[in-house]
């Protein structure tokens, strides 16, 4: 169902990025910004997943900047590898390579920017920012509370949960007091419990933020 394929960026950086097409007329697109864990299996069957529901889903592979091919799972020492890799890379650096993933497949329509973790920070930014894109959907990114001060563009809803170490329940009452016109969306869940390959991974949660994501962006 999915490919990996080169993309270039604005500044002439080349990455790779997965990408999936349905079966049949896409729907629109979506983009999926990667966790701290690269473009892995499990950003790959994100990305296969809205293909099957009619999406054409592109996910760029932002720890090209670099080094290409880096994927990681989910144990301790990976966490601090990723984190690291994400620190060598400017926010600015990572939107050039999402608004080229959205340009990638701007045939398909309209265009959702969906991010998890650091990617839901980013899919926050890139609603500020890139015109290329018509929504975003940001679950749980801890850098959101810091960037409230920019104006999103385009329609936003935020995912977060509650028993999230990384993001206290004042960082959402934060995000929530200063953009009240932005739904946002609390589950009782830890950290990543979107990724069925992670110990954090609450099935009843992630089925319910997907739900309201397709709803969102249909």
């Amino acid at each position: 169902m999915g490919e990996m394929i080169e993309l270039t960026a604005e500044d002439s950086h080349k990455l790779s990025a997965y990408k999936a097409t349905p079966n049949g007329e896409a729907k629109g697109g979506v983009v999926i910004l990667q966790e701290i864990f690269g473009v892995n299996s499990h950003i790959k069957e994100v990305c296969d997943g809205y293909a099957k529901k009619g999406y054409i889903a592109i996910a760029p592979a932002l720890f090209d900047r670099v080094s290409p091919n880096i994927t990681l799972n989910y144990e301790q020492s990976d966490i601090q590898t990723g984190l690291g890799y994400m620190k060598q890379i400017a926010a600015e650096d990572a939107l050039k390579d999402t608004d080229a993933a959205a340009k990638e497949i701007a045939d398909a329509g309209d265009i959702t920017v969906i991010g998890y973790c650091w990617g839901g920070s980013l899919a926050y930014l890139a609603a500020c920012r890139l015109s290329a894109i018509s929504k975003a959907v940001g679950y749980y990114g801890g850098m959101i509370p810091q960037n409230l001060g920019e104006e999103p563009k385009v329609p936003i809803i935020l995912h977060f949960g509650d028993e999230d170490a990384s993001i206290p329940m004042s960082a959402v009452d934060e995000v929530k007091a200063k953009r009240p016109d932005i739904p946002v969306y609390v589950y009782s869940a830890g950290h990543g419990f979107n990724c069925n390959h992670r110990a954090s991974y609450d099935a009843e949660s992630a089925k319910l933020a997907l739900d309201r994501t397709l709803e969102f962006i249909a």
